[in-house]
């Protein structure tokens, strides 16, 4: 047996030493590693398949809240001239008596002070105080030898914080301070010298002989609405029709501007039958999530939330309250189909309804708890899912944790298995030298026998 060995050896050692430590270090590392990689591989698959889960939901979640953000699914008021003024709604405007005629009288101005004309912007104009007062309240302002010249006048009232405007235009042979204030008849302004000024400012004064004239006087807007007369300071009006924000664009006496709804059906059929392929995409991506993660129950709960959703309180509306009533239902396969026809009659029997399951509306009853609206429930249903301590978040940190400690651990066997492949060098190196020296002893022996047969013969 022993001749059997040494020859299987070969001369010398014989022995592939490296070719055999590498076999024996990967028989014994392969197995080890292989086993941690593929549950690495199914770690990753079920973070992957949450990520995937959380992207969808945010995805449906995010563009329906665009949707309602935007006005897209909101009854949006119309004008008859766009040219006379413009209109918008203010979220939760219900529309069904929207109906106005609105005449603009007159446009809110403020009003303009201007100069005679100094030869010099920079040359003295005179020292002393002066009293700016707007609406009945002074702010005094101060000519010294800082600013005596049109344009150190000018940068005091700027920087009086009166909410006045002044600036210095060029004109033929010189220049001129024009002095502009806010719109509204309350807004007009006088500007005088005080006691003891340098007589000169008198040139910057009003009234009583003073140089500068008023070139234009302040003055309220003017509209009627359906015939009533009203006058407000500006030309932006939000408390004339409620929830309705009005833009005065100019004056058109005798010329009523009709306002009225347009009612987005056509969008909300639309984002109907969208929300109905989205969310049944997603049920299907959520499926196959939890097939895939071994049923996280972070994903089993994302799909119970969702389940129903169809029958979940949209808005308090006695007639319309629910996606089922427009004709969305759940199935038996948890996915929604839609049935339009229902849609329509819906649409056309009580379209403020249907609106509101999109644009709920607001009033002290009528409340974000009452009336979330389904962007609203949406939004709650991913709070649940992704917010800090939410289901997906922590079945994600479970599965981050769990990647890492796998992760770590493959490292660790890598280590060991190093250490492991340097002890088989050094064991098997110590080997080959003492078969060698082994197999050098045969060769001496087996040469003195030959010798002494010889010697026999």
């Amino acid at each position: 047996m022993n001749s059997n060995i040494t020859s299987s050896l070969g001369a010398g050692s014989g022995i592939n030493v490296g070719q055999l430590v590498r076999d024996l270090a990967a028989a014994s590392r392969e197995p080890k590693v292989a086993r941690v990689n593929d549950l690495l591989r199914q770690n990753q698959a079920r973070l992957s398949a949450v990520a995937q889960a959380r992207s969808d939901l945010d995805g449906l979640a995010n563009s329906l809240a665009q949707m309602v953000s935007d006005g897209t699914l909101r009854s949006a008021p119309s004008v008859s001239d766009a040219t006379v003024l413009a209109a918008s709604a203010a979220p939760g405007l219900v529309t069904s008596d929207l109906s106005a005629s609105i005449e603009v009288v007159q446009l809110a101005r403020g009003q303009s002070l201007v100069s005679g004309q100094v030869a010099s912007r920079t040359a003295a104009i005179g020292m002393g105080n002066m009293t700016l007062t707007v609406n009945g309240t002074p702010t005094p302002l101060v000519i010294d030898a800082s600013n005596n010249s049109l344009d150190g006048l000018a940068a005091a009232i700027n920087a009086s914080g009166a909410g006045l405007r002044a600036t210095i235009v060029p004109d033929t042979g010189g220049f001129r301070l024009i002095v502009k204030g806010p719109p509204g008849a309350a807004n007009g302004f006088t500007l005088t010298p005080d006691a003891g000024a340098d007589p000169a400012l008198s040139a910057f004064a009003t009234g009583g002989g003073g140089g500068m004239s008023v070139a234009q006087t302040a003055a309220n807007s003017i509209v009627k609405v359906d015939g009533v007369q009203f006058e407000r300071s500006g030309t932006e009006i939000t408390d004339l029709v409620p929830g309705l924000v009005i833009s005065l664009k100019k004056a058109a006496p005798g010329q009523p501007v009709a306002i009225a709804a347009t009612r987005p059906n056509e969008a909300i059929r639309q984002a109907v039958g969208d929300f109905v392929d989205v969310f049944n995409q997603l049920k299907a991506n959520i499926k196959a999530a939890i097939k895939t993660a071994g049923g996280e129950a972070g994903l089993r709960q994302l799909d119970s939330d969702l389940a129903g959703i169809a029958n979940r309180t949209l808005s308090s509306d006695p007639a319309i309250s629910r996606l089922a009533d427009i004709g969305v239902a759940s199935t038996r396969d948890g996915v929604l189909a839609l049935d339009r026809a229902k849609l329509d009659t819906a649409l056309a029997a009580n379209p403020e309804a249907v609106e509101a399951l999109f644009n709920p509306v607001r009033s002290a009853t009528r409340t974000a708890a009452t009336d979330p609206g389904l962007a609203g429930l949406l939004d709650s249903v991913r709070d649940r899912a992704t917010d800090s301590g939410g289901t997906l978040e922590r079945t994600n940190k479970s599965l981050t944790a769990r990647q890492q400690s796998l992760t770590d651990a493959l490292a660790k066997i890598e280590t060991r298995e190093a250490a492991y492949a340097s002890r088989l060098e050094r064991q098997y190196g110590a080997l080959d030298l003492r078969v060698g020296a082994l197999r050098a002893t045969q060769a001496y022996l087996t040469q003195q026998i030959e010798i002494w047969n010889n010697s026999n013969n």
